[in-house]
């Protein structure tokens, strides 16, 4: 990018480099921000414009976002070079902080921390495969947990990718459903709904209507209503200390009845995603320009994804023998 008014080093550095997406932020009100956007189209997007990387134009990257993401860094850069430091604040810039971008990647830990995810989700369905017995009854609804679990990562990792309004639509909408999938799967292995009884088949069906029918309502509420930020994270937060709690009692209870440790590991579980997911609240710029809090609860939630498939496979295996010893 050719941008007048800045030096050669700082254009070369930001080169490297990589930018935000969505929403209005302080930075995107910055005067210099503004003024180096427009100085950097007019030098590099007309008729003789700078070419792109192909790695980058895959992941659609264009003149301006490449001017864009560029400015970011220029503007942040000059900001942190002031004396003192301290007086002129890292801003976000369309509700994300400047991040480097890596292989056009725009949040390139957040991606590969949620792909951790991803693998643990598949590491946890494939002992699920191997140590449970196809006939145990609860085996598809681990699974099914595992699927939405997966999903969502995958768009996790599209999102971090590349935030379009579509991709942060497939983030938000898979986090939501694996949510509530949590949520669905909880009282079907509490309260056995899984059995072959016509009451609990019963109860069942209204379940599973009820949780579609919610995340029907969710959706359409977001798509056609309001793209409401609050609203969204308010309700992945409610059904998630709803099945926390359920989970909760299930293992002291469980505890109780076995005196097996590892009958405490839900409980643990969700202490721990308690504490990761506080980082959500204590966000800051990102550290080297890449590791940000966001990116640290991601992080996070791998090792209790893992524990958690854990449990179900001591939960399963215990069920199993007990089954069998009442026979």
């Amino acid at each position: 990018m050719r941008i007048r008014g800045f030096s050669a080093w700082q254009i070369a550095a930001v080169a490297l480099l990589f930018g935000g997406a969505a929403h209005a932020s302080l930075g995107d009100r910055l005067p210099d921000f503004k003024d180096c956007v427009q100085v950097c189209k007019e030098a590099n997007c007309g008729e003789d414009a700078t070419p792109i990387p192909l790695n980058r134009r895959l992941l659609l990257w264009d003149c301006p976002s490449e001017c864009d993401y560029t400015c970011q860094h220029v503007v942040t850069d000059k900001r942190l070079a002031r004396d003192p430091p301290y007086l002129e604040p890292i801003y976000q810039f369309h509700g994300k902080w400047p991040f480097y971008r890596f292989l056009g990647m725009q949040e390139p830990f957040s991606v590969l921390f949620s792909l951790l995810n991803y693998l643990a989700h598949d590491w946890g369905m494939a002992q699920i495969r191997d140590r449970v017995p196809a006939s145990y009854p609860l085996r598809k609804y681990y699974l099914g947990f595992g699927y939405f679990g997966m999903a969502s990562w995958v768009f996790s990792m599209v999102f971090h990718t590349r935030d379009f309004g579509l991709t942060e639509k497939l983030d938000y909408f898979g986090a939501g459903a694996s949510v509530l999938y949590g949520l669905y799967m909880a009282p079907i292995r509490i309260f056995r709904l899984d059995r072959n009884v016509p009451a609990k088949q019963s109860v069942l069906r209204l379940w599973t209507g009820l949780c579609v029918l919610l995340y029907m309502l969710h959706v359409l509420y977001l798509s056609l209503w309001s793209w409401d930020y609050t609203y969204n994270m308010a309700a992945n937060v409610a059904v998630g200390v709803v099945q926390n709690i359920l989970w909760s009692a299930f293992s002291y209870l469980q505890y109780k009845r076995l005196g097996r440790t590892w009958a405490m590991w839900p409980g643990l579980i969700v202490a721990w995603l308690c504490m990761a997911m506080s980082l959500e609240l204590l966000d800051f710029p990102p550290w080297w320009g890449a590791v940000d809090a966001h990116a640290l609860w991601h992080l996070g939630t791998v090792g209790p994804t893992i524990w958690w498939y854990n449990f179900l496979l001591k939960d399963s295996q215990e069920d199993l023998a007990g089954t069998r010893l009442k026979q």
